[in-house]
């Protein structure tokens, strides 16, 4: 089993990037925290944001968005001569993105904010592409380091070239309880902190190198993998109708966070984040609504079939 924290005082603190995808189809509110935070809002978890945007339109229609979404902003800044993030988004045959992100943006001045908004979450979401610049590095490194030790820290290493510091992502893990990567970021990863052989050995050796709780793999329509110190599990994932594959990744990492402080088995909450993972693909953008039986049978720690 996971963790076993009562759902009715359930608090996440999101921090990183919230900014604007430009993709072929329209412009859709992006940033892996800020879809993190969605999907947990949907989950019925209590989440603040921490981030920053710029004093303009676009910073605003971000801070109404993720309002009426019922994610808490009092974790966002406004800053005065830096834009609001925009990641242009180019989607392959498959749906798979590129992503082209200026800099610097509004979320590379993000501070640490009301201290309140993230020393009683149950767990902190944080990335490396949010730690891109000096000041927000530091202030994600201070959050982590004045967070509760209870608290679960969960790293989405979403390695976006070139935004890609070989210190930053040793101290990103040695921060983390729990690691999230997928399989095209798992060979730059290896040849980053010098990880050798094949899959399950630089999987195994990723977690043991830095004493991780656990690490969470996405192969895309192939499935993902589990892998804890005394336990592993692997999932064939399930078909999609793929849209695109944008927030995928992003949803996946939201339903084990919820399903590690619900208590769901290791196997049951790997089940249910491929069902989420697949219905995400089948739509546009980073953030959709998800069914509610969907969410229903998260809540209550079922195994969906």
């Amino acid at each position: 089993m996971f963790s076993d924290t009562k759902a009715s005082t359930l608090r996440c603190a999101c921090v990183g990037e919230v900014l604007w995808d430009i993709l072929p189809n329209g412009r859709r509110l992006g940033g892996a925290p800020a879809n993190v935070a969605a999907y947990l809002t949907q989950f019925g978890i209590e989440t603040e944001v921490l981030s920053a945007v710029g004093n303009d339109d676009n910073g605003q229609e971000i801070l109404e968005r993720l309002t009426s979404s019922g994610i808490g902003i009092g974790g966002i800044s406004t800053v005065a001569d830096l834009p609001t993030g925009t990641a242009s988004v180019v989607l392959d045959a498959n749906g798979v993105p590129s992503f082209s992100i200026p800099m610097p943006s509004a979320w590379d001045a993000l501070t640490l904010g009301n201290p309140t908004l993230w020393q009683n979450a149950n767990a902190i979401v944080f990335g490396s592409l949010a730690q891109r610049s000096l000041s927000s590095r530091q202030a994600i490194g201070s959050l982590l380091a004045q967070a509760p030790r209870s608290c679960l820290r969960v790293l989405d290493v979403n390695l976006r070239p070139p935004f890609c510091d070989e210190g930053l992502i040793r101290s990103s893990l040695e921060m983390a309880d729990v690691v999230k990567l997928n399989d095209l970021e798992l060979p730059l990863l290896a040849q980053m902190v010098g990880l050798e052989g094949n899959e399950t050995c630089m999987l195994k050796e990723l977690r043991r190198r830095y004493s991780l709780q656990l690490v969470v793999y996405t192969k895309g329509s192939a499935g993902s993998r589990m892998i804890a110190e005394d336990r592993e599990e692997t999932h064939l994932g399930f078909p999609a109708k793929v849209v695109d594959t944008v927030g995928a990744g992003d949803a996946f990492t939201a339903t084990v966070v919820a399903g590690w402080l619900r208590g769901m088995d290791m196997d049951d909450v790997q089940n249910c984040a491929n069902h989420v993972a697949s219905f995400v693909c089948s739509q546009p953008g980073a953030v959709a609504q998800l069914p509610g039986d969907l969410v229903t049978k998260l809540w209550n720690g079922k195994v969906l079939n």
